[in-house]
């Protein structure tokens, strides 16, 4: 079946692996200390299955559509950094968005949900919502985002979403005007990186539903 992935659960109400998003929700959502993955094959599931959690977490085990050549002109990510991204039910939907640290996956923010926004929106408020934070306190470490379309944003301090402002939306729409105004208001040192799905797998700051 094209598109399907496998879910490894070591800490949930079930733990093990399943074969679907909506078995692996129902062991995970609103669980605390819930430690989970997605993976493309069962192979690599049951492969991380056989770890423990804390020995798998910093290993890449994953299925990659890079060569090797490739990987090797990739690198590895930067681990002192954050990561954002957001996450949208519905286009358009409810969104949110958060920061993590990048190799700990602490949560440093996260906002939502909001009526009537898109992935593309959550992801430009993440990025500036890092960026203001970060500004605060003089942290001038990179900020990773897997979406091009959000960077290009940040790179051209407008937003272009195509979603319509209603009474809905209201709250976003302003949060997207503030972010804009801040970009054209300030500087900032950090460094915004693409985060290399392919080559390091999901995004840590990723809400685990796809």
């Amino acid at each position: 079946m094209a598109g399907k992935k496998f879910y490894v659960v070591w800490e949930g109400r079930k733990i093990g692996i399943f074969e679907s998003w909506d078995e692996c929700k129902e062991s995970v959502h609103g669980f605390a200390s819930a430690k989970y993955k997605s993976f493309q094959t069962l192979e690599l599931a049951r492969q991380a299955y056989s770890e423990e959690y804390d020995d798998y977490k910093g290993k890449k085990i994953f299925e990659s559509e890079l060569s090797k050549e490739e990987l090797e002109l990739i690198g590895e990510p930067i681990l002192n950094s954050i990561s954002v991204d957001a996450a949208c039910s519905g286009n358009p939907g409810l969104m949110e968005y958060q920061g993590v640290e990048t190799e700990t996956k602490k949560i440093i923010f996260k906002q939502g949900p909001f009526k009537d926004a898109s992935n593309n929106m959550g992801e430009f408020l993440a990025l500036v919502h890092a960026l203001a934070h970060m500004k605060k306190s003089n942290d001038i470490r990179p900020i990773y985002s897997d979406s091009r379309i959000a960077i290009s944003w940040i790179k051209d301090k407008t937003s272009r979403s195509n979603i319509q402002e209603t009474e809905n939306n209201k709250e976003v729409f302003e949060l997207m005007k503030r972010a804009e105004k801040w970009l054209r208001s300030n500087e900032y040192s950090n460094e915004i990186l693409k985060w290399e799905t392919k080559a390091w797998g999901e995004i840590p700051a990723d809400f685990g539903r796809k």
